[in-house]
This record gives C-alpha cells, sequence and structure tokens, in this order.
C-alpha cells in the first residue's frame, strides 16, 4: 500500500508538472505573439535648430571706397647733367644726398679756363669785325668822293671837247685838238666807271663786313655761354638725390651728376581697371577730380596725405591694361617719390544700397533670410560694390529682413535656425546684458559631467580643458550644465 500510494504522489507531482510548464509555455506563445503584433516603437525625433548671427537690412546712401595701389612721384624733377668738360673746382655744401637747395643757387663750378680763353678769342674776333666795319665804310665815302671828282673832270673833258668843236665849225679851231678833247673825254668818262666800280666794291665790302660782325657776335655769344655753362646752378627749390659727385672729379659733357626733385609737388600714380575707371567718369565722358586718400603700407596716420585725381594716361602702355591714374597730393607730410602706397578714391554716392558682410553672399549672389517659423529663405541680390570684408547689394524685398551674416554649408532654403541678433536682450533695452547665473552641483552630479567631459572624444581639446576648469569651481555656469545634460539625455 505505501508503494502505490507513493507511486500515486509522483505521477500527481509529474502531471502537475507539465501541466505548469504547458502553461507556462502557452504563456510565453502569447506574449511572443502579442508582442510581434505590436508596432515596433520609434522615439519622436526632435528637429535641430542651427544658431545663426543675422544682421538686419538697411538701405542708406554710401560713397564706396576704392583701393589701389600706386607709388608717389614728383611732379618736377630735373636732372642736373654737365654742360662743359673739365674738373671741378667748387662744389656747394649742400650738393649732397638729401641736400635741400634753393632756385638759382649754385651749385657747383667746372674750371672755367678753357671757356675764358675760347671767349677772350671771341672777343678779338669781334673788335677785327667791328674795325672792318669801319674801315669798309670810310672806303665808301672815299669812293663816293672819288665818283663825284671823276665826274667832274669828266664832265669839265665835255665841255672842253663842245667848245673845240664850236672852234672847228667857225674855221678857227683845228682838227687835231677837236680829236685831243675827244680823246679826254672818252678818258674822263672811263675813270667815271672805274670809280663807280670802286664804289660798288666799297659798299659790298660793308656787307661783307657786317655779315662778319653778326658771326663774330655769335661766336661771342656762344663762347659766353659756354663759360656760364662752367657754372651749374638749381632750377628751383628742391632737393637732391642720386649724388655721385666729389670737388676735383674730371667731368665729360653731359655726364649725369644727380636728380632735383621738388619735394613739395607730390603726385600719386596707380592703375585700375577699364570697369573702376568707367565709374570715374561724368555724363560728359570726362574724369571726375574724386578725393582720394593716401596712406604708406603699415604706417601710421601720422603719413596720410589727402589729394585729389587730376588726370589719366593718354594711352594704355605695351602689355598692360587698365588705366593709369594721376592724384595731386596736398601736403604730402613724411612721404618721399618712390614710396608703394594704398591709395583709396572716395567715389559718388549710391543711394538705396545695403551693406552686409562678405560672408552672406554666395557664388551664385544669394543670401539667407529668416522667414516666417524662423525657416531661412533664399534671397537674390545684385551685388553693387565690395568693400573690404563687407559688400554693397541691392534687393527687391530685402529692406528690414534680417540676413544671415555667416553662411555654412549647414545651411540652406527651409532649416530653422535660432536668430543671434547683436545688440538684443539687455543691450537693446540700453543696460549691460544679463549674466549667466551660476548653480551649485551635487557632488553625484558633478562627477557625472566630469566623466561625461572626459569620454566625449568629439571635444576639442581647448573647449574640453575650459570646461572641467569651470566644473572644478564651486558654482558654475547654469547655461554650461543645461547644455551638457541636454547632450547627456539627462
Amino acid at each position: 500500500m505505501r508503494f502505490l500510494t507513493r507511486s500515486l504522489s509522483g505521477l500527481f507531482l509529474l502531471s502537475v508538472t507539465l501541466g505548469l510548464l504547458v502553461y507556462a509555455g502557452s504563456l510565453i506563445a502569447s506574449a511572443i505573439e502579442s508582442r510581434m503584433a505590436q508596432e515596433p516603437f520609434l522615439p519622436k525625433a526632435r528637429e535641430r535648430a542651427f544658431t545663426v548671427n543675422v544682421v538686419r537690412a538697411a538701405p542708406e546712401t554710401i560713397s564706396p571706397i576704392l583701393t589701389a595701389y600706386g607709388t608717389v612721384q614728383s611732379q618736377r624733377t630735373l636732372d642736373i647733367r654737365a654742360s662743359a668738360s673739365g674738373p671741378i673746382v667748387s662744389l656747394a655744401p649742400e650738393f649732397r644726398e638729401g641736400g635741400v637747395v634753393r632756385a638759382g643757387q649754385e651749385l657747383l663750378r667746372i674750371d672755367p679756363q678753357q671757356a675764358q680763353s675760347a671767349l677772350d678769342r671771341a672777343g678779338a674776333d669781334l673788335a677785327d669785325a667791328e674795325a672792318e666795319v669801319r674801315d669798309a665804310a670810310r672806303g665808301v665815302v672815299i669812293a663816293r668822293d672819288s665818283l663825284r671828282a671823276s665826274e667832274d673832270q669828266a664832265a669839265l673833258r665835255g665841255k672842253a671837247l663842245t667848245r673845240q668843236t664850236q672852234l672847228v665849225e667857225r674855221s678857227i679851231g683845228s682838227s687835231a685838238a677837236v680829236e685831243e678833247a675827244e680823246l679826254s673825254a672818252a678818258l674822263a668818262r672811263q675813270s667815271v666807271l672805274s670809280f663807280r666800280n670802286a664804289l660798288a666794291q666799297a659798299e659790298a665790302r660793308i656787307d661783307y663786313a657786317a655779315t662778319a660782325l653778326d658771326r663774330a657776335r655769335i661766336a661771342r655769344d656762344t663762347a659766353q655761354r659756354g663759360l656760364s655753362d662752367t657754372v651749374i646752378k638749381a632750377g628751383f627749390d628742391g632737393t637732391l638725390s642720386g649724388v655721385t659727385l666729389v670737388q676735383g672729379r674730371l667731368l665729360s659733357v653731359n655726364e649725369m651728376l644727380a636728380q632735383l626733385v621738388d619735394p613739395d609737388a607730390l603726385e600719386v600714380a596707380f592703375r585700375i581697371s577699364t570697369q573702376q575707371y568707367s565709374r570715374m567718369l561724368d555724363a560728359s565722358g570726362r574724369l571726375m577730380p574724386l578725393a582720394v586718400e593716401v596712406s604708406p603700407e603699415n604706417a601710421d596716420a601720422a603719413l596720410t596725405a589727402q589729394g585729389r585725381i587730376s588726370r589719366d594716361s593718354a594711352a594704355v602702355g605695351t602689355g598692360q591694361t587698365g588705366r593709369l591714374i594721376l592724384a595731386t597730393l596736398e601736403q604730402a607730410r613724411g612721404l618721399k617719390p618712390g614710396d608703394f602706397v594704398t591709395v583709396e578714391i572716395v567715389e559718388e554716392p549710391i543711394a538705396d544700397v545695403i551693406r552686409l558682410p562678405a560672408t552672406s553672399v554666395d557664388a551664385t549672389m544669394q543670401v539667407l533670410v529668416l522667414g516666417e517659423g524662423d525657416r531661412l529663405e533664399a534671397l537674390g541680390v545684385t551685388l553693387e560694390r565690395r568693400q573690404g570684408d563687407d559688400v554693397l547689394v541691392r534687393a527687391e524685398g530685402l529692406a528690414g529682413r534680417d540676413v544671415v551674416a555667416q553662411r555654412t554649408p549647414l545651411l540652406g532654403a527651409g532649416i530653422l535656425v535660432r536668430a543671434n541678433r547683436p545688440g538684443q536682450a539687455g543691450e537693446a533695452a540700453g543696460g549691460a546684458p544679463p549674466e549667466d547665473p551660476l548653480v551649485e552641483l551635487s557632488p553625484e552630479q558633478r562627477a557625472r559631467l566630469v566623466a561625461f567631459v572626459q569620454a566625449n572624444a568629439s571635444m576639442p581639446a581647448e573647449a574640453k580643458t575650459r570646461i572641467l576648469g569651470q566644473l572644478e569651481q564651486p558654482k558654475v555656469p547654469a547655461a554650461m550644465v543645461a547644455r551638457l545634460e541636454s547632450r547627456m539625455g539627462g
């Protein structure tokens, strides 16, 4: 009986166990079916909003600044050359590099002995020519007197011939006497012709003497200029440059001695493109006298000079493009000819243009503006000028809109953004911007944040060091804590 009871008890327990196993299997199968029948749970993605800097587009009238580069040069530059040859016997103390000289000041003197000798010979020749002129004048007077005497003698011989002829007609005289009278009259007429020829030669001698006198005077003046050329004087007030001369040096004719530069008559020559040149012309096609500001590269404001455009080049040089513009400088203190300078030209004012950062415009001449719901919209603009890091643009419907100041590849039309406006919050109200509040952290929260920052491999090393330093402080910025916890998902 005991065996049967134990057998029945074991059979009962086995059946209960099998029943429980079957029940458990049915529960598991039911749970699996229910799980498979359910739709997968996907967490709702939150749209990312980018923070962008925006500027307000405000139309205004702006005078564009055109920047060019040029060279300072003097309007009056004189090459000092030797007009005569010979050794230098006198040299002014100011005749040196950078020496300041005055107009008419004697700079140097060349040995004048040869020039003086030539002048003396020319003076002697002139005296001979003047004496020849006086002698020729006296010869003309004598020739005229001799001619009058021979004419009187010929008249007397003619009267004698007439008288002998009348005597022969009265049968008083002889034929021999008549013939002798005729011969005397012919000799007298021949003598008149001879003296006339002598008078003509004397008058021609006067002409020759006058021509010789003119030649002698020209030679004398040439010799005088040669003597004057031995003294070199300054043509105007200026500064000497390129001086390579010492006293006693032997000079040759037309040798370059120095350059005389007028430091008060400076101008700047710079080259611009043809398109930029077209904006400087008035309605009649003439170059406008626009104001310019000139300053050397990396110089302070003390060397800045003002001026105005005066003219442009007559032709484009071979192998060059654009236009060469020249501007006259006023009170160019500190500037020297040859300085490489930056030239800023103030153009005519342009109305209704908007100044924006150059980073706000892309290659297709479009900007991103803030639309409804803080979403970006693309708007096309017309570029008027580039002004350093800014641009001057025009666009319909752009006035008063908020424009993204810095475009990135992540930004485009339809992107949700958070606008960061300059002068916002406290500054807009006329006060100081609100400070970021500080909060105290519990040891667990501080350790959790430190561990997150240290484990973040995408964070730059500089930012990681700065954040860890702030987390070590008793109080930390609340905005930083909120930003870290949002990244942690807490």
